[in-house]
């Protein structure tokens, strides 16, 4: 919107740059028998890194899964662990100055890092998984229901649904199998947050699953070994 007086004009505008997206790999042993790798993409919560999320995601995935953990674009300064270290850093995925162009940073990553592994035959692209803690989690269920053919399974751990899950019609039924993970004792997610989730997410989801556990706003061993059941179950589930 222009704000003008006698002698001015301002406007505000806008222009696209190219954008940096990091994120660790790790691919698995090749196959004798020449078929390509799961896919399992798994991004950190607020504050977070990529080499976080990958030492959960390692802990997650299969041995057979390729596994993939993106860094969230916006940078933060975080507190100093001791008065004579350095300044430490975090990263997100959203902000609250135009969050529809962080959503859109985060879509276009999910698509151009499939694309690349997928291009020289790294992955399969029917085998595709998406996992997210926290913040990442609404983000992920916008691209999930949005990209609707992209994704063998979502898988969301102590995370809420997009602020406009009701009312949004851009929002579609999804293909993909949906696992939501959250902690009785989460002060961010708490169960009267999270206890209809289950049938908010079937109204767009054929196959729901969610789990409650004693637990906070983590990543606990036995959500870890049941996300990695529940990942092993699909893709035996998609190959009958």
């Amino acid at each position: 919107m222009a704000e003008h007086d006698d002698t001015n004009l301002i406007l505000e505008c806008a222009f696209k740059v190219e954008q940096y997206v990091h994120y660790d790999l790790r691919l698995p042993k090749p196959r004798g028998d020449g078929e390509s790798a799961p896919l399992l993409i798994a991004l950190h919560g607020y504050g977070g890194s990529k080499s976080q999320m990958m030492r959960d995601a390692l802990e997650i995935a299969p041995e057979n899964f390729a596994v993939v953990s993106l860094q969230g674009v916006h940078q933060h300064l975080k507190e100093r662990r001791a008065p004579e270290e350095p300044l430490r850093y975090g990263f997100g995925w959203l902000t609250n100055f135009r969050p529809e162009e962080s959503t859109e940073l985060h879509h276009r990553a999910l698509l151009d890092v499939v694309e690349i592994l997928a291009e020289d035959g790294s992955i399969d692209r029917a085998h595709v998984f998406l996992l997210g803690f926290s913040q990442s989690v609404a983000l992920n269920y916008r691209f999930a229901f949005t990209y609707t053919k992209i994704l063998r399974g979502v898988v969301g751990i102590c995370g809420g649904l997009p602020g406009d899950w009701d009312k949004s019609l851009r929002y579609k039924e999804t293909r993909a199998a949906v696992l939501h993970l959250s902690g009785a004792r989460d002060e961010f997610y708490p169960p009267a947050r999270t206890n209809d989730y289950k049938n908010r997410l079937s109204t767009r989801a054929a196959s729901v699953e969610v789990r409650d556990y004693d637990a906070g706003h983590e990543i606990t061993d036995r959500m870890r070994e049941d996300v990695r059941a529940w990942l092993q179950h699909q893709c035996g589930a998609s190959s009958d």
